[in-house]
């Protein structure tokens, strides 16, 4: 595993993050790998320095490396060739949570590009946005319990695995590379919106 092409794009969209001052919330980065369908995915957070725990504003990173990509990959490693090139499933969602006030989705909606930076030759479109409200569990009821409240924009696309990346894996760096600073500068719009926030450990912790 640690000579292979998945391994790699994870260390390149690390180092992508990193280069763009993002912290990595430690605790929120999983590997898993689904034992009945075979599909990996690696998932992590990354927020702006000095946001607190949780952070107010972060981005949530995932990619997921299906089997039959695994299968297409081992053919080409083995044999020098793929019925089909591998893919990559990339997604991201801002996040700003901790909210003391329902958002308006249109205000994070405009304050945000259609668009990721392509990737390769995979465009990342804006899929969707989604509004959470979050209540601590309390056993005599929620009366007087004040809602917590968050907004995700995701964004999602299929990065393509093409035999001059699988040949030089010095080209995952270069597709990488721009998506470190347009998190960073999403989550600086974000945080320009001026939104009220409650303070940490202030009420319950939405994920």
């Amino acid at each position: 595993m640690l000579d292979h092409v998945f391994t790699d794009a994870i260390g390149a969209l690390r180092d992508a993050l990193e280069s763009a001052r993002l912290e990595r919330q430690a605790l929120e980065e999983r590997f898993h790998a689904d034992v009945l369908l075979g599909d990996v995915t690696w998932a992590t957070s990354y927020g702006m320095p000095g946001e607190g725990d949780p952070p107010r504003i972060r981005c949530d990173l995932t990619l997921e490396w299906p089997t039959w990509a695994q299968t297409s990959y081992r053919q080409w490693y083995l044999d020098g060739g793929a019925t089909e090139p591998p893919e990559i499933v990339v997604e991201l969602a801002l996040r700003v949570q901790r909210l003391d006030a329902p958002p308006d989705p249109n205000l994070f909606l405009s304050a945000l590009p259609d668009e990721a930076p392509l990737l390769g030759d995979t465009k990342m479109d804006r899929n969707g946005v989604t509004v959470e409200t979050s209540w601590e569990a309390r056993t005599d009821g929620l009366e007087g319990e004040e809602a917590d409240w968050a907004v995700e924009v995701g964004y999602g696309g299929t990065y393509v695995l093409h035999e001059e990346i699988l040949e030089d894996g010095r080209s995952l760096d270069d597709h990488f590379a721009a998506l470190g600073g347009w998190i960073s500068s999403a989550l600086v719009r974000l945080g320009d919106l001026g939104l009220g926030f409650r303070p940490a450990g202030d009420g319950p912790k939405a994920e």
